[in-house]
């Protein structure tokens, strides 16, 4: 895709796919990278980012004989991603009226 990711968009994929089930980061990025072409290294620090802001919290799990880091979303996390799907949702409309010849003003 063409168009930048910011770092609210960023918050806003990863706490959506959070709100499905707990994630590991490889999967995480496996998702992202289907609207972004994003290395998987960019992603580590938002994660970490999130988890220090209070939106995410983190815990091993054995995998194959060694561990792998889940997030979960937390409380916070969950109003954090309500805002900012509501902020998307009010863009997003913004941006569909223009595109469709409807912003008079």
């Amino acid at each position: 895709m063409i168009f930048p990711m910011n770092a609210p968009m960023f918050d806003l994929l990863i706490l959506s796919i959070m709100t499905l089930e707990d994630s590991y980061g490889y999967q995480i990025s496996q998702k992202i990278k289907k609207v972004s072409n994003t290395k998987d290294s960019t992603l580590y620090p938002i994660l970490k980012r999130l988890q220090e802001q209070g939106f995410l919290s983190a815990y091993d799990q054995p995998f194959q004989g060694r561990n792998r880091r889940y997030y979960k979303i937390t409380e916070s996390g969950l109003r954090y991603y309500q805002m900012l799907l509501a902020e998307w949702s009010a863009y997003k409309e913004a941006v569909d009226l223009i595109l469709k010849g409807g912003d008079e003003s």
